[in-house]
């Protein structure tokens, strides 16, 4: 296939092509768009497309809600004493179906979704139109994005809704519902958990079928076939497919073009920051495998607001959030991704807390300049990530293989450490505590941990869970919390709108009761 020559600016083009859509799965479709007045040409798709990508902005996804309320629910931030309250329900584990951010997860990748039903809907007459081989391979490119855009919108449904994948009961567990129409009725019943894995296997598999390495690239704001494979390697991890993990996670580490490479924390990039540093200043990296493209004029959520919130007085910070001691503790000496992730700054506070903020979202300098705060480009897929999947599938599968795991886990930390560190080696005693911390080192505040020990259950911890230890600071209520793997509120609540609307057939989960 060709190489795609995208144009950036139809990525702003939102107003022209999107269309209001209401959370709830039970809206009547011609409420919602005129549909003649949509989708005929082949400029129109391509718009449709980019008003796709720019509705994947939205700070209740990547940018906001979705990587960041997983995370301060789990045990790696503390509030601070006089903090905003923001999250507040969330970190204290006090979650009900009414809960706002988790409402609007749930809205908005429903959202996403029905926006590609109407583009797969009507992109076959579009092409049929079509006499332009170009436009015609261009299009089944477009097809190809939009199927993996569903997959991923779908698997995160199942990640945050639903019990972790076990391959004995996933036929008997709750998944959720399956909508592929836009135009027509659908029902509101909840797919089990394999169904729904199963459509998300089928989405990647037409999207592997239209995309290709062609157009493969780091730091690229469009899906890639890399993209569906990083996509496919993390399905597989949380399917306890070990095998197919390793294959997809190889696809984009052993990339035919080697598109992709770790960015390094000890190589200078310039005379002030190295690669790694640089990454997360500006948002661009030879790892970054997909982003979600931001403009000084049309962005997302801000990241960096709960940890620093730094714009009261432009002098003093007020973080709502700091990061838990045992995180801090995890780093050694010479692994440099602690000053890339944290400094140490006086809180604005009446108590004047002093602590190792989280600076890893101090926001793009580019944006900073337009004074625009706190603002970073979020990163869903890193090849960071593929070395990890690849590496604990190396140690779950049937015949673990713990030199190539131990060999992943140095590759990725000698891309982070001081020159010559980084070796580590895993035996079936330590694996599980080396990769979970691991993970907590490399991917902090990115969205994973919380699902990380639910998909782990007994095997982390001896399936303690987790008890937080209230350190300098921090707010009384929920700085002592225990949270075995019991607890249903690892997967969260079926929204109550979900519910009550109107003719559903939603099931809650336990966490509903």
């Amino acid at each position: 296939m060709m190489t795609l020559l995208r144009n950036t600016k139809l990525y702003t083009m939102v107003v022209a092509v999107s269309f209001s859509l209401t959370a709830c799965l039970d809206k009547v479709p011609e409420s919602a768009i005129l549909e003649e007045d949509a989708l005929h040409t082949y400029q129109e798709a391509e718009q449709f497309l980019s008003g796709i990508y720019a509705e994947m902005m939205g700070g209740a996804l990547w940018s906001g809600y979705l990587t960041l309320a997983p995370d301060i629910q789990a045990d790696l931030v503390y509030a601070v004493d006089g903090y905003s309250n923001t999250y507040g329900n969330i970190w204290q584990w006090q979650i009900r179906p009414t809960n706002a951010e988790i409402g609007a997860v749930y809205g908005a990748l429903y959202s996403v979704i029905a926006k590609c039903n109407f583009f797969l809907e009507r992109i076959d007459g579009v092409i049929a139109d079509q006499t332009i081989d170009a436009n015609i391979e261009a299009l089944d490119y477009y097809k190809g994005e939009v199927y993996t855009i569903r997959a991923l919108c779908y698997s995160e449904l199942i990640k945050c809704y639903c019990k972790a994948y076990d391959p004995a009961t996933a036929q008997n567990e709750l998944g959720v519902v399956i909508r592929t129409k836009y135009s027509e009725p659908e029902g509101s019943h909840r797919s089990s958990l394999y169904d729904s894995y199963q459509f998300v296997l089928s989405d990647l598999a037409e999207a592997e079928r239209l995309l290709d390495t062609e157009n493969d690239g780091y730091t690229n704001p469009w899906m890639t076939q890399a993209a569906a494979y990083a996509l496919h390697a993390r399905v597989a991890l949380h399917m306890q497919d070990w095998e197919e993990a390793i294959r997809y996670s190889s696809k984009v580490i052993d990339h035919p073009k080697k598109a992709f490479r770790l960015s390094s924390a000890s190589e200078a990039y310039t005379s002030s920051m190295s690669y790694f540093d640089y990454m997360w200043n500006y948002d661009l990296a030879t790892e970054i495998i997909w982003t979600i493209g931001f403009t000084t004029t049309s962005y997302g959520g801000a990241l960096g607001q709960h940890f620093l919130n730094f714009n009261n007085d432009y002098t003093y910070y007020y973080p709502d959030y700091v990061p838990a001691q045992w995180v801090l503790n995890l780093y050694q000496s010479t692994d440099l991704r602690y000053a890339s992730y944290f400094t140490q700054l006086q809180t604005g506070y009446d108590h004047g807390l002093v602590w190792p903020l989280l600076t890893k979202y101090y926001g793009n300098q580019e944006f900073i300049s337009s004074m625009i705060f706190h603002v970073s480009q979020p990163k869903p897929f890193r090849l960071a990530e593929q070395y990890l999947i690849r590496a604990e599938a190396y140690c779950r599968q049937a015949t673990p293989n713990y030199s190539k795991a131990s060999a992943d886990l140095t590759t990725l930390r000698r891309a982070r450490f001081m020159a010559g560190g980084g070796s580590i080696s895993l035996t079936a005693d330590n694996y599980i505590q080396q990769i979970a911390d691991e993970r907590v080192r490399e991917l902090y505040m990115e969205g994973f941990r919380l699902w990380d020990l639910k998909r782990w259950g007994n095997l982390y911890n001896n399936g303690k869970g987790f008890t937080r230890q209230p350190q300098t600071s921090s707010l009384a209520e929920g700085s002592s919390l225990t949270v075995t793997m019991e607890n249903p509120l690892f997967v969260w609540p079926i929204p109550q709108h979900e519910i009550e609307s109107p003719g559903s057939n939603v099931e809650p989960n336990d966490s509903n009761l």
